[in-house]
């Protein structure tokens, strides 16, 4: 029992984290710098409670296996948890969420290629031979190398954030 309330407590925190950002994301652009830098603030304790129930729970393996993990998640995702939702949307006619549910499965797919490199990397030379890697901050497109002046869905270059 206690189990099943610790992963309960990890996904909430770790969904409270992310909605508290979009939260401060929103007030921020509302001109609202102390309700942004609450939820900021908020946001952030959310993240150290997951982080911790991500280790009672011992989530967290060495580099190859947590790299294994990814990739394997990024595969549901994008064999059949991102179908079966673009499936829906397209049907129920909701083309905002449809087009969203697109660009992520796009992005998962690539992100299941990196993690496939980086961890033959580790396994073969101790780390991940990886170049710059960028992401869209619009729809989440993901790449290696360098930064094209678009993304596939017409971002400019202005919203990348490089790693």
């Amino acid at each position: 029992m206690t189990q099943r309330n610790i992963e309960g407590a990890f996904a909430g925190e770790a969904q409270a984290y992310m909605k508290y950002t979009a939260f401060a994301r929103k007030a921020e652009a509302e001109g609202k710098p102390n309700a942004a830098r609450l939820f900021a603030a908020i946001a952030f304790a959310e993240q150290c409670h997951a982080l911790k129930y991500a280790e009672v729970l011992d989530l967290v393996q060495d580099t190859a296996s947590n790299l294994q993990t990814g990739k394997d998640g990024e595969d549901f995702e994008v064999l059949e948890l991102y179908p079966a939702a673009l499936a829906v949307a397209r049907h129920q006619g909701e083309d905002v969420a449809a087009q969203a549910i697109d660009a992520a499965a796009d992005a998962e797919q690539w992100h299941s290629t990196l993690y496939a490199a980086a961890k033959q990397g580790v396994e073969r030379s101790g780390d991940a031979q990886l170049g710059q890697i960028y992401v869209c901050t619009a729809c989440g497109h993901t790449g290696e190398g360098p930064v094209p002046d678009k993304c596939p869905y017409g971002h400019d270059k202005t919203e990348w954030k490089v790693f």
